[in-house]
């Protein structure tokens, strides 16, 4: 029989985040100390991983903690991101429940050091009746960039003009991860939706965006009142937190959701993994801020990965 005992042993977590209930919303791998590994070795697990993000937590002394927030990187499996909504959340919900160092009275918050700077994390005590736990984060306040061209954008998509919402503009924004806001006639387009990597890429590499996220209104009965998708790396997200803060800042500013209403998008339907992802976000004149991004956080796995 093989042993591990001359390889590095890495504990991880795995976390459904934006989810109502175990194996829905985004899953997460949390690896909780990785000191030591390089950024070689952390793209290279995050390849293993295989879901959309992995998150590497590097400890530092409780008080700098405390001070500073925790240290985490994230990476999808082709790349390190500066920011990403459902890692932040997740990462955040597993210090809430295993670093007790990290919580004052009261409602809790746990702020997290990014590349993208520090994003704070709020929790109240679990809910006996629901699974994991519901956290909010407070994202940075939005940049607005590029308004993009209808049918230069139809294109990128493989969509017909007709296929957009011609009453607010498609546009770029960003609250650490610079998204396309692409509002959709309808939910039967979205649910049609299938963009082409081949078409898609360049477009956005000629753009300030780095990412689609294409929205339409929801079904009623849904209980949400708006339904998203993000296609990317030839695959789909589940539930794309940094894109839903810029998408209800979009809509904030463009009057489609009134100021500092809470509201509800639906992620993830069509790919069986049913994300849903609470938001709110303050306009004040053209600028929006207070950008409020919740969910629940559900443990499903943990284990270890064994390294050299």
């Amino acid at each position: 029989m093989s042993t591990h005992s001359h390889k590095r042993s890495l504990h991880f977590e795995q976390l459904d985040v934006f989810a109502e209930r175990p194996l829905e919303g985004n899953a997460l791998a949390v690896f909780t100390d990785a000191r030591g590994l390089s950024s070689q070795e952390m793209q290279s697990i995050a390849r293993e991983t295989n879901l959309s993000e992995t998150t590497f937590i590097l400890p530092r002394a409780p008080e700098i903690e405390r001070e500073q927030g925790v240290h985490v990187r994230i990476f999808t499996t082709v790349e390190e991101l500066p920011f990403a909504g459902h890692p932040t959340l997740g990462t955040a919900a597993w210090l809430y429940s295993n670093r007790p160092h990290l919580l004052s009275p009261g409602p809790h918050t746990i702020r997290l050091d990014l590349r993208a700077g520090r994003i704070p994390v709020t929790f109240h005590p679990p809910d006996p009746g629901m699974p994991g736990i519901f956290g909010t984060m407070r994202q940075k306040d939005p940049v607005f960039g590029q308004v993009h061209e209808p049918a230069a954008l139809a294109t990128a998509l493989n969509l017909s003009p007709s296929d957009l919402d011609p009453s607010a503009p498609a546009q770029t924004v960003s609250t650490g991860m610079p998204f396309c806001i692409v509002p959709l006639r309808s939910l039967e387009v979205a649910q049609r939706l299938q963009i082409p990597p081949h078409t898609a890429q360049p477009y956005l590499s000629r753009s300030d965006a780095k990412f689609f996220f294409c929205i339409a209104p929801a079904d009623p009965a849904s209980g949400a009142r708006w339904h998203a998708r993000m296609q990317f790396y030839n695959g789909e997200d589940p539930a794309t937190g940094s894109a839903s803060g810029c998408a209800i800042a979009w809509l904030v500013r463009h009057g489609l959701v009134p100021s500092a209403e809470p509201v509800i998008l639906e992620q993830g339907i069509e790919i069986h993994r049913p994300s849903r992802i609470h938001l709110r976000a303050t306009r004040n004149g053209d600028s929006v801020t207070d950008v409020f991004v919740g969910g629940r956080t559900i443990p499903v796995a943990k284990g270890h990965l064994f390294l050299p």
